[in-house]
C-alpha cells in the first residue's frame, strides 16, 4: 500500500525524504543516534571506515570466519585486513586473540555478529580498544533485531553496519546502512556518501567523498518491511527453535547455543562432522531439501589467502551447514527437515 501510495504520489526515485524517513525508522528501531543508507552492506563497511579514518597502512583485525565482505570493504578503503580466529562458542571473533594481536599499526577491528551473536564481554573490549585509540567497527549485516544486554547490535562500537540484500528481515534488493552515536563520524559520512559535499546540487567539496547514496524507491520497499519487522523476528526465533527442539539428542550434529530472547537468527546453522557433512547434502536433495555449506575461512581461499592462524575458523568452516531459513519456510517443513535428518543419523548409527 505504501509503495503504491508513493508511486502514483509522483515520488522521487532519487534519494530525498523517504530516504530520511527510512533513516528514522532504521534509527527508531535500533537505538543509534545517526543513521545513513547505503546502496550494499559491504559499501556501508567501507563507509563506516573511511569516516572512522581508517586508510592507506592501516591494519584491520577481522575474524577468519565471515562472509566475505567483512574483509573485501577493508581492502577497499585501502588498510591491511588481518585475520584473527573465531571463539567455538559464539561463531564470532575471538575477543582475546583479537586484543592480544593489536599493534601500533592496528586503526580498527572488525566484529561480526554472525547470525546475531556475540559475546557478553563485547562491551568491555570495545571500551579496551577505544582507550588504545583502536576504532571498533560492528559488521551486524546478519543482525538486524538481535540485542546484547538490552543494545541494539551495531550500537556497541564506533559503527555497526546492517545489510538489506535478498532474504534479510528487511530487504531493499540490495543497500544497507551506518549506525554510530559519534556526531562527527555521522557528519563526515554525510559528507563522504555523497562526494564530500555539503548538499546535493553545490560543487564545493569539503573532503574526498563518494557516490554511495541510495534511492527513495528503496526506501519505500524498506519502510513497508519494517512494519512487520516485529512479525518477521518472533518467526525467525520461533523456527530457530523449533529446529533446535527437534534436532536435539544428535551426537553427531550441534546446534550452536543462541539466546532466543535477545538473538534474531538469519539462518539456521548446525556444525556436523566433516565425514557426514557432503553425504547429508546428498542425502537432504534426494528428498527435495536444499542445505548449504559454510562460508570458507578466508584465509585459505585463493583471493584473501594469509598465513593465519585460524584453526577453530577452519574447523568450523568444515563442519558448519546452512539449513533452510526463509520467512517462507513454515512448521510443516521445519518438521520435514527435521525428520529427514533424523533418518539419515539413524541409518548410520
Amino acid at each position: 500500500m505504501l509503495f503504491r501510495s508513493y508511486l502514483r504520489g509522483g515520488g522521487w526515485l532519487t534519494e530525498f525524504e523517504r530516504t530520511r524517513e527510512f533513516e528514522r525508522a532504521i534509527s527508531g528501531f535500533t537505538g543509534a543516534p545517526h543513521c545513513s543508507v547505503t546502496p550494499s552492506g559491504t559499501l556501508a563497511l567501507f563507509l563506516a571506515l573511511a569516516a572512522c579514518g581508517i586508510g592507506r597502512d592501516d591494519e584491520v583485525i577481522v575474524p577468519g570466519l565471515t562472509m566475505a565482505a567483512s574483509a573485501t570493504a577493508v581492502l577497499l578503503a585501502g588498510a591491511r585486513v588481518v585475520f584473527v580466529d573465531i571463539d567455538p562458542s559464539t561463531l564470532c571473533l575471538d575477543l582475546a586473540a583479537a586484543e592480544s594481536r593489536i599493534t601500533s599499526r592496528t586503526r580498527a577491528v572488525m566484529f561480526v555478529s554472525l547470525n546475531g551473536r556475540a559475546p557478553a564481554s563485547l562491551p568491555g573490549f570495545v571500551e579496551r580498544c577505544r582507550r588504545r585509540g583502536v576504532r571498533v567497527i560492528e559488521d551486524a549485516a546478519q543482525s538486524l533485531g538481535s540485542f546484547l544486554q538490552g543494545r541494539h547490535l551495531g550500537t556497541i562500537g564506533d559503527c555497526g553496519c546492517l545489510s538489506f540484500s535478498s532474504q534479510k528481515l528487511v530487504t531493499t534488493g540490495q543497500g544497507g546502512a551506518v549506525l554510530t552515536g559519534d556526531a562527527e563520524i555521522a557528519r563526515r559520512m554525510r559528507l563522504q556518501r555523497d562526494f564530500g559535499r555539503l548538499e546535493g546540487g553545490s560543487d564545493h567539496y569539503q573532503e574526498v567523498g563518494w557516490n554511495l547514496k541510495f534511492t527513495d524507491l528503496q526506501a519505500v520497499i524498506g519502510l513497508s518491511q519494517m512494519q512487520r519487522l516485529g512479525a518477521s523476528i518472533a518467526h525467525k526465533r520461533r523456527m530457530f527453535g523449533r529446529y533446535r527442539d527437534q534436532l536435539a539428542g544428535l551426537s553427531r550434529l550441534q546446534v550452536p547455543a543462541t539466546d532466543l530472547e535477545a538473538v534474531a537468527p538469519w539462518f539456521i546453522d548446525v556444525l556436523v562432522d566433516p565425514a557426514d557433512r557432503a553425504p547429508l547434502i546428498a542425502f537432504l536433495r534426494s528428498r527435495g531439501i536444499g542445505s548449504r555449506v559454510f562460508y570458507p575461512a578466508l584465509h585459505t581461499t585463493p583471493a584473501l589467502r594469509q598465513d593465519a592462524d585460524c584453526p577453530v575458523a577452519e574447523d568450523v568452516s568444515r563442519r558448519g551447514l546452512w539449513l533452510p531459513s526463509s520467512l517462507r519456510v513454515g512448521d510443516a517443513e521445519v518438521d520435514r527437515v527435521c525428520e529427514a535428518i533424523r533418518s539419515y543419523f539413524a541409518a548410520r548409527a
